[in-house]
């Protein structure tokens, strides 16, 4: 059994869920955000995004972070705030000694619902049928849970790939 943590990074809401993968089972145990203040220093945004993300680490002792990739912003200044959570994000994890996989959007879509191209509402739906008891508050636990998701997919399939497995 692994414990992954999911992320979505965000500088006002970053989104994280935390859920139990054995094999092919699945079991929600948290989500939520750490949230930021928007009038604060980016100093101050980033420490509290790094604090908050610290804090559910201890809490939860994950044994792997999964981290979703961000779109490029057209509006340049958004995309460098983005980029420098995107960084804490990652940090976090890395500094407990974690593995930290990424994957893309359409990636963890494909992995979650099927398709790479599918909706918001489709991913969010499919996460409280993969994790029955998920409350999911705010769009950015749902997708984190679905990064959480889509890595515990991954890494069973390269699992039995490494242990040579073969379909009965």
């Amino acid at each position: 059994m692994v414990r992954v943590l999911g992320l979505d990074p965000g500088l006002r809401f970053c989104g994280w869920g935390v859920i139990e993968s054995d094999g092919n089972r699945l079991r929600h145990l948290g989500d939520g955000v750490v949230a930021t203040v928007d009038s604060d220093a980016m100093a101050v945004r980033l420490r509290c995004l790094h604090d908050g993300l610290a804090a559910l680490l201890a809490e939860w002792a994950p044994d792997e972070a999964a981290v979703e990739h961000t779109y490029m912003n057209k509006n340049p200044g958004a995309a460098i705030k983005l980029g420098m959570a995107r960084g804490v994000v990652l940090l976090a994890p890395a500094l407990t000694g974690i593995p930290v996989a990424e994957y893309q959007a359409m990636e963890v879509k494909r992995a979650v619902v099927g398709t790479g191209h599918a909706d918001k509402i489709q991913v969010q739906d499919m996460v409280r049928r993969l994790l029955p008891g998920a409350v999911l508050k705010r769009a950015d636990a749902a997708d984190a849970l679905a990064v959480a998701i889509c890595h515990a997919h991954h890494r069973s399939s390269r699992l039995m790939l490494t242990q040579g497995y073969t379909p009965a």
